[in-house]
C-alpha cells in the first residue's frame, strides 16, 4: 500500500513537473514569435494568417480613398529620425499641410499597429493633412525602418511617442498637438496621454481598437486565436511570457497598462472601436472609456467593423464623428 501510493506520488510530481515544463516551453515560444523580431520570419507568418484574414478579406468601402492616399504618401513624404532613450534610431515621415491655408501650430502625429508600418497610416494622415495638420508619421521601434529588438506593445513606443513629440515642440513652441493611434498605436497613444511629463501641446488624442493592457490582450488571443484551456493554460502561459518580457525586454505585460495611465489623462479623448473585431476585444472600449480621467470623452462603436476596418466599413460614419471632434478641439 506505502509502495502504491509513493508510485502514485511519484508520477503525479512528474506529470506536473512534464505540464510545467510544456507551459514554461509555450511561454518562452510565444514570446519569441510575437516579440523579438528575430523571428520576424514567424511573426510576419502569424499576421498573414488568421489574425489579418478579415482585414484582408473585408470589403474597403474606402478603397478609392486609400489608393490616393497612398499615392500621396509616398511623394510628399519627408524623412525624420529620432534617437530613442534607448538608443535606437528611430525613423518616420513628415508631410506638409495640403489644404490652401492651414491655421498655424497644427500637428497631428499618427501611431500604426502591430506588424505594421507607416504606409498603413497614409489614409488617416491625409486626411488630418486635409485639415490644414503638419501630419508626423513614425515607424515604431521594431519596425521598418525603425531600430529594435523587443516589441512593447505600446509600453515602450509610448516612451518613443514622447521624444517624436518634443522633437515638434522644439521646433515649434507654439505647437498645438493631435495624437492619433490604431491598435498598438492606440494603446501607444493612451499610455502617453498618461504621461506626467505630458507638454501642454498636446491638445487632444484619439484612440482607434487598441486594448486595455497588454496582459489582457494576450490573454484575448490565446483564448480565442490560439484556444488555449483558459485557466489551467492560457493565464500561466501568458504570465510566464510576462516574466520572461521582464526580464529580456524590461516590461512586464500588467504594468503596460492603458487603463492605469488613462486614469491620468485629462486631455479631450476619442474612443473607437469596431463591433466586429475578433482580435482586440471591442468590451475593451468601454473599460478605457470608464477609466479615463478627462470629462471630455467621445465614444465611436462601428456596426460590422473588424480589427482596424472602422472608418473602412463605414467612412461617412467614422469621418463625420472624428473631423467633428477635431474641428471642435482646435477650434478650426
Amino acid at each position: 500500500m506505502k509502495r502504491a501510493t509513493r508510485n502514485l506520488l511519484i508520477g503525479a510530481g512528474a506529470t506536473a513537473g512534464m505540464v510545467g515544463m510544456g507551459v514554461l516551453a509555450t511561454a518562452d515560444l510565444m514570446f519569441r514569435l510575437s516579440l523579438d523580431v528575430r523571428h520576424r520570419h514567424w511573426m510576419e507568418r502569424l499576421m498573414s494568417g488568421s489574425a489579418a484574414a478579415p482585414y484582408l478579406q473585408s470589403p474597403h468601402r474606402d478603397a478609392v480613398e486609400e489608393a490616393e492616399a497612398s499615392h500621396w504618401f509616398e511623394t510628399a513624404k519627408q524623412p525624420v529620425s529620432l534617437r530613442s532613450e534607448d538608443g535606437l534610431k528611430l525613423r518616420g515621415w513628415l508631410f506638409d499641410p495640403d489644404c490652401a491655408s492651414p491655421a498655424p501650430h497644427l500637428y497631428a502625429v499618427c501611431m500604426h499597429g502591430y506588424g505594421g508600418g507607416p504606409s498603413d497610416m497614409a489614409k488617416y494622415a491625409h486626411r488630418f493633412a486635409r485639415m490644414g495638420f503638419t501630419v508626423l508619421v513614425p515607424a515604431q521601434r521594431c519596425h521598418e525602418p525603425s531600430e529594435g529588438r523587443y516589441i512593447g506593445m505600446g509600453w515602450l513606443e509610448h516612451r518613443d511617442l514622447m521624444g517624436w513629440v518634443t522633437l515638434i515642440t522644439a521646433s515649434d513652441p507654439q505647437a498645438r498637438i493631435l495624437l492619433h493611434g490604431v491598435s498598438m498605436g492606440a494603446s501607444t497613444v493612451m499610455i502617453a496621454t498618461g504621461e506626467p511629463s505630458l507638454p501642454r501641446n498636446v491638445r487632444a488624442a484619439i484612440e482607434d481598437c487598441g486594448y486595455t493592457s497588454v496582459r489582457d490582450q494576450f490573454l484575448f488571443n490565446a483564448k480565442h486565436m490560439y484556444h488555449l484551456p483558459y485557466r489551467w493554460m492560457g493565464v500561466p502561459v501568458v504570465d510566464l511570457m510576462s516574466a520572461i518580457s521582464r526580464r529580456v525586454a524590461g516590461y512586464g505585460f500588467r504594468e503596460a497598462s492603458c487603463v492605469r495611465s488613462l486614469r491620468r489623462t485629462i486631455i479631450p479623448m476619442m474612443f473607437i472601436h469596431g463591433a466586429a473585431d475578433t482580435f482586440v476585444d471591442p468590451a475593451f472600449l468601454d473599460r478605457n472609456i470608464a477609466a479615463c480621467a478627462g470629462p471630455d470623452r467621445e465614444r465611436l462603436m462601428v456596426p460590422g467593423a473588424g480589427h482596424a476596418l472602422s472608418a473602412s466599413t463605414d467612412p461617412e460614419l467614422y469621418w463625420s464623428r472624428v473631423t467633428a471632434f477635431v474641428t471642435r478641439v482646435f477650434d478650426l
